[in-house]
Formats: structure tokens, sequence, C-alpha cells
């Protein structure tokens, strides 16, 4: 699987991960597989993971491929074959589906975050990767022999050959010479919420369903499988809403607001009557940024530490576990560090700007208090992408394929047959 990443005992580094997430987790084990030692830190006193639901995407599941997770994801997850939009008045605003990609047999898979971080924890855990909790770190710092960790209470690590930050977007680690953006916080966020459903519940199983009056409202419903054995179907719902609305969601009873939903998509009233107390929505704010300088001096940024945009095209999770192959990749090549991070960057420079341009000009067609841009959406757009070069294109940018993301990093397709037939064996 990774044999070609084995280093010599010579060559190997002494690691420190920040951020037990996917991409901390993906990192640290492409890495140990490939000879370093890697020690991961967490601010939790038990790893655990933030959020809902979230698309693997072909170029995720890639490099899950490369670990050897691939099927036991798909087994936690639910097959997608398709995104489907449709506005108020049931015209067709987003159609997507992965048959246009031209890849045989291909599929989304739509999954809870905390599947996906459980199939990555366990797999650290049994690789004997040491992990440090209830490290809460500040900042970093050059010291002789290394880079340091700065935790919150002044205690440091011991120094390192190189630091990973995959902290996130509001990442403490603004030093290093790698510098940062202040992150710009959407104006829209989304209350989420995992929900079970039943084997006669009447929604689309294999669809990533949104419905939308203009762009200033919208629901959303993705398929996310199952948290484990014995465990019901979820899906994920959610609704969009302003940052500067949440006060006043908070305030309106709980019943006018399943109303407003019900009157923009009637037939998910069955999800809504399973929503019985606000605490069971948890809303989530959104940062589109790019940091100015990526890496530093043994320092790197992956994820959304390096770069994060609305979750609206679903490649967060996605370029996080390309920024992790890509490092470990390049750091099995016999560079010094300073020329392996600098080769990283390089390497995915051009992908990560196309993909932050592109969720940019996206997003307001789908989030906004726009009138004009959801009409050229629905008008416009969705028409054009009913011809063939434009769905092949479309498909590209909602998969996360647009660019060779995956000749450019040595990787191949994902086995969607096997993966097929893991999902077979669950049902």
């Amino acid at each position: 699987m990774l044999e070609d990443f084995r280093i010599s005992p010579a060559d190997s580094l002494d690691i420190a991960i920040a951020g037990c997430g996917p991409a901390g987790l993906a990192a640290a084990l492409l890495l140990h597989r490939g000879g370093h030692r890697v020690t991961l830190f967490e601010r939790f006193d038990e790893p655990r993971p933030l959020g809902s639901g979230l698309m693997l995407q072909p170029t995720g599941m890639a490099v899950l491929a490369k670990l050897g997770l691939a099927e036991a994801v798909a087994m936690r997850g639910a097959r997608i074959d398709a995104l489907k939009g449709l506005e108020e008045h049931g015209r067709t605003a987003l159609d997507a589906p992965y048959s246009r990609l031209g890849l045989p047999g291909a599929f989304g898979i739509g999954i809870h975050r905390a599947s996906l971080f459980d199939v990555l924890y366990q797999a650290a855990l049994g690789a004997g990767i040491e992990i440090q909790t209830a490290h809460e770190i500040t900042g970093s710092a050059l010291a002789a022999g290394g880079r340091q960790l700065i935790f919150a209470d002044g205690a440091r690590s011991r120094p390192m050959d190189l630091l990973v930050d995959a902290t996130g977007w509001n990442t403490p680690l603004g030093d290093g010479g790698a510098d940062s953006a202040g992150a710009s916080v959407l104006p829209f966020g989304a209350l989420w919420a995992s929900l079970p459903v039943a084997p006669d519940d009447s929604h689309a199983r294999n669809l990533l369903e949104q419905r939308y009056r203009r762009a200033s409202q919208m629901v959303g419903v993705l398929p996310i499988g199952t948290r484990g054995p014995g465990q019901p179907q979820e899906v994920a719902f959610f609704w969009s809403l302003k940052g500067a609305d949440h006060a006043r969601w908070l305030a309106t009873p709980l019943d006018d607001w399943k109303a407003e939903v019900r009157a923009l998509w009637p037939q998910i009233a069955f999800l809504l009557d399973r929503i019985h107390t606000r605490d069971q929505l948890t809303f989530a704010r959104y940062a589109h940024r790019t940091a100015r300088r990526s890496h530093g001096d043994k320092f790197i940024r992956i994820g959304d530490a390096w770069h994060s945009a609305s979750p609206q095209l679903g490649q967060g999770a996605n370029m996080a576990l390309l920024d992790a192959w890509a490092l470990a990749q390049r750091l099995s090549e016999g560079r010094s560090v300073t020329e392996a991070l600098r080769y990283v960057c390089a390497t995915r420079r051009g992908h990560v700007a196309l993909y932050q341009a592109v969720t940019a000009a996206f997003t307001p067609l789908f989030q906004s208090d726009s009138t004009l841009l959801p009409a050229l959406r629905d008008r416009v757009l969705a028409p054009l992408s009913g011809f063939a070069p434009v769905a092949r294109i479309q498909a590209q940018l909602m998969s996360g394929l647009f660019g060779w993301p995956l000749a450019m990093l040595g990787l191949d397709a994902p086995d969607y047959a096997a993966l097929a037939a893991a999902q077979q064996e669950v049902t």
C-alpha cells in the first residue's frame, strides 16, 4: 500500500501533529507508516469529532484506499449517486450525478464525522501512534534542535523536526513564519442535526437533496449511514441560517421555525417531527480563509488550517486528506525538510487555489441575500448543466476531481466495485 513511502531509519523525522481530526489522524497514519516518529497533540481530554455529516469524494476515498481504510469507511457511510437541488417552485437548480464523471461506478459517500473519526482513530491506536490529550496549544517556537509546541499552561513539547498544524480554520498557530490571513467568517452558517431514519421513511437514500427559496433559505438532507453495528441509519439535516439571525432563531418558538421549513419542503415533515428540542440542533459558522504562507521553518499547515471555505461544494475533508498524502509523499523522497515542505505546497497550491476560487464564486448562488444570483442559477446555469461538456465539468467540480489532483499526486481512483460490495455486506 505505502511501501514506496518507507524511508531508512537514518532519515526518520520526529514529527508533531497538532489536532486530532481527520486531517491530523490521516497525516499521522501516513507518516507513521512511512517510518517517522509521530506524536499527535489534542486539546480535549479525549479525542472526539465535531460536527454532523460530510461528503467523501473520489479524492478523499483515494487517500483512504491507500491507507487500507476505504472499505471500512464505505461500510459506515451511505452511497450518494447525485446532488439534487430544487428551488421553491420545483424547478431544478442543481443536478450533478456522479455518472457524468466518466469514472465507472463512481459515487460519493455521505458519512457522520464520528464514523470517519472512529475509523481513523482506531487505526491510529492500532498502529501504536502516540496521542497526548488535554494539551491546549497556544503557539510554537523554534528552539535548539527543532520546533516546540507551547501549551496553555506554559509547558513546552520537546523540540521536533517538524510541526504539522491540523487544528482547523481557527488555528492558534499563527506564528512559525507562516503568516495567516485573518479568517473571514461567512454571513451564512447552518443549523445541523443527525436524525435517525427508518426503512419506510420517504426520503431518497442515495441523494444529497436540497431545497431553496432564492438563496436566503436552504434546507438539505444527506444520508450518512450508521455509526456502528446495531445503530440506526441516519441523515444529516441542515438549515441555512445567517449568523446575525441566530439570536432571533433562538427566540422563535420551535414549532414556528418548523412551519417555515415545512413550507419550503413539505415532504420532510417526518424528520421535523423527530426534532423535539433545540439541543438537537447545532449552529455551525463557516469561514473562507487561506493562509498567506502555508509553511515556514519546520512548520506546515494542512486542511482547514491552510485553506477553509464554505461546505457548499463538500470538499473540506477531502482536501485535507490530499494535503496529508502530499506531505507524506514528499517527505519520502529524500529531500531536506525545508525542500519537502516547499514542494508539498507547490504541488497542492494550484488545486487549493482553484477550489477556493470556485467555492467563493459558487456559494453566493445558494447562500446569500441576492435575488439576481439565484435567478441566474435557476434560469441560466441549471439549464446549461444539461449539456454534456458543462455537465462533465460540473460533476468534476462537485467531486473534487477538477484540475486532475489524483494524477498530480500519483493516486488511483477508488475501486468502486469493492466499495459497493462492502456496502452490500452491511445491508
